[in-house]
């Protein structure tokens, strides 16, 4: 709300939900969507595909350090795609996900910004 921003959040354990989403939001007008992909991360090049097909400044967020976590999270498909990754920041990264955005877009209030993932 300091931003003046609507906030839309959308969660599915269904990759083709995700997608589905990623479009309608971008259909919307969307200003911006943030992305925590879970394990799809790691393997979704149709998530990729979606971030990259629209015209939305995406940025990817992970709770944890994926990083630091078994070798096969360590590597992300979607980042690719985004304007920035945050990882391993807590749930404090979705918060530093809205100020990148807030920085990136110059934008009315309206639309607002989406919560995917």
């Amino acid at each position: 709300s300091e931003l003046g921003w609507s906030v839309t959040a959308f969660q599915s354990n269904h990759e083709g939900d995700l997608i589905d989403e990623i479009q309608r939001q971008a259909d919307q007008g969307a200003a911006g969507i943030i992305l925590n992909a879970g394990a799809l991360t790691h393997y979704s090049y149709a998530l990729h595909d979606a971030v990259s097909a629209v015209s939305v400044p995406t940025v990817e967020v992970h709770i944890s350090d994926i990083s630091a976590r078994e070798e096969w999270r360590r590597h992300s498909v979607i980042t690719a795609a985004c304007v920035a990754i945050i990882t391993g920041h807590g749930v404090n990264g979705y918060v530093e996900a809205l100020d990148l955005l807030r920085d990136r877009v110059k934008v009315t209030p309206e639309p607002g910004l989406r919560v995917i993932g």
